[in-house]
């Protein structure tokens, strides 16, 4: 079948884990199911507040696509089942309403690019590179996916990456807005556990609310779900959350929420 894709709850943290050493971590057709399948679980896991995705041992995030799986194949058949393997994971990535960390050290490529688009927040080892080679495999690139690197980088420098197919560093990916932060590879996964313990302190509703905002401003105005918004911004008004936050406040404690 040809790697996996892993999860794993500590506290109030889920990871998604994916674990192909031998090519490093790069998505088989498989994979890309049991990844819809883990982001559906966890996204259902009440006891998960936030989820960080990373690539198994020291290489890699994802490398991409297992290409080898596309000898032999071509063409339209080949893209309907290429969208059917990766849309659904997709799919489930963005409509996520938990806050989604990628920890991306070594190669993030192609399809690992992608992944990490579908991420609210990129932290990056030193040695992290990025690259889409979809012009050099002459393969077609979604138009999602066209969106979401646009949105980051600016339209010039998206198609610069995909245009001429380069290999970035770390330091030239945070440079242009494709991650948010680099660090040191021995502090990396040390720094992601406590920015995803600090998000998960914070009240379920409003980052709930934050997510689903941010996802309707990047579509048309007119087409904005306006009538969703003003019930997720009501909801954190008249949660339980909201009141124990004020007390919190008053009595100079931490809150204790619990998403209701």
């Amino acid at each position: 079948m040809g790697g996996k894709v892993e999860s794993e709850i500590e506290g109030r943290i889920g990871w998604i884990v994916f674990d192909h050493p031998e090519k490093r971590n790069a998505l088989s057709a498989h994979m890309w199911g049991e990844l819809g399948e883990t982001v559906k679980r966890l996204a259902e896991d009440p006891q998960v507040r936030v989820v960080v995705m990373r690539g198994a041992g020291d290489t890699a995030f994802i490398s991409g696509a297992d290409i080898s799986q596309f000898e032999g194949m071509q063409g339209r058949d080949t893209s309907r089942g290429l969208t059917r393997d990766g849309g659904n994971a997709f799919q489930q990535l963005r409509q996520l309403e938990k806050p989604l960390i990628a920890m991306v050290h070594g190669f993030c490529y192609g399809g690992g690019v992608a992944v990490s688009l579908s991420a609210d927040m990129r932290y990056a080892a030193a040695d992290a590179s990025f690259c889409i080679p979809a012009a050099r495999l002459g393969v077609g690139y979604d138009i999602g996916g066209v969106e979401e690197l646009a949105d980051l980088v600016g339209s010039s420098r998206a198609k610069e990456i995909l245009f001429s197919s380069r290999r970035y560093s770390a330091d030239e990916a945070l440079q242009m807005g494709l991650v948010n932060r680099v660090l040191p590879k021995a502090e990396l996964e040390g720094f992601v556990r406590e920015m995803a313990e600090c998000i998960a302190d914070n009240a379920p509703l409003t980052l709930r609310s934050v997510k689903l905002i941010a996802r309707e401003l990047r579509g048309e105005h007119a087409a904005r779900d306006m009538a969703a918004v003003r019930s997720s911004v009501a909801a954190c008004f008249e949660s339980e959350d909201f009141s124990e936050g004020v007390r919190a406040f008053l009595e100079k404690r931490s809150p204790r929420f619990k998403g209701r």
